[in-house]
């Protein structure tokens, strides 16, 4: 389980690719080695540590991890952001966040608003994926790229999901929301207590 609060980025330097599988080597930014079947959610994608040392490790994703998320159109040198797994005496700064991607969304529109940005993202949306609780409510919690957000101006038309984030100058520096641009696909996942309570209330009503 993670919190949304990104600790660090890393640099992808190589991805080798087994059967349906990726392996990528990120840069260590911790300064010691990670402990081998660690977690750590990459883009807010709960991957293990298979192989480590003081300067690189590595994580492997699987196919169906790669058609959900954005990890399959990861290049080298490009830079993901990390979150270690909570810890119990760690503070939940953000919300729950399971590292559990539920698919990829795309940024529409990226502007400075004095100081802050901006973004909208649309996402794919069905009547029954609602029902599912895959949606965004105003001033709820929606995780983007690992990073725990409040959600702005949710809307749905059509096959669409539209939700909207504002970023601050802190959380743009030390995350890849600074390389977001419209075009840019990004992982989301949904508020898991919105999901259980709308899978609740759909499986109980009469």
């Amino acid at each position: 389980m993670f919190s949304g609060i990104v600790e660090k980025m890393a640099e992808v330097i190589k991805i080798e690719t087994e059967q349906t599988n990726k392996h990528f080597t990120l840069k260590n930014p911790y300064g010691s080695a990670m402990s081998i079947d660690q977690s750590i959610a990459h883009n807010g994608v709960c991957l293990t540590v298979v192989r480590s040392d003081k300067d690189t490790y590595t994580v492997t994703a699987m196919h169906e991890t790669l058609r959900l998320t954005n990890l399959d159109s990861l290049r080298v040198g490009d830079k993901v952001n990390l979150e270690r797994a909570m810890t119990p005496d760690k503070a939940l700064d953000g919300h729950i966040v399971q590292g559990h991607v539920d698919q990829k969304a795309t940024c529409i529109e990226r502007r400075e608003t004095d100081g802050s940005w901006y973004y909208r993202f649309a996402y794919h949306s069905t009547p029954e994926m609602i029902k599912r609780g895959y949606f965004c409510v105003d001033k709820g919690s929606v995780t983007i790229n690992g990073v725990s957000l409040t959600a702005c101006e949710p809307d749905v038309q059509g096959d669409k999901g539209y939700v909207s984030v504002c970023i601050i100058p802190y959380t743009y520096e030390n995350t890849n929301f600074q390389d977001i641009q419209p075009g840019t696909e990004v992982n989301i996942e949904f508020d898991i207590i919105g999901k259980y309570l709308s899978r609740y209330m759909e499986l109980t009503k009469k």
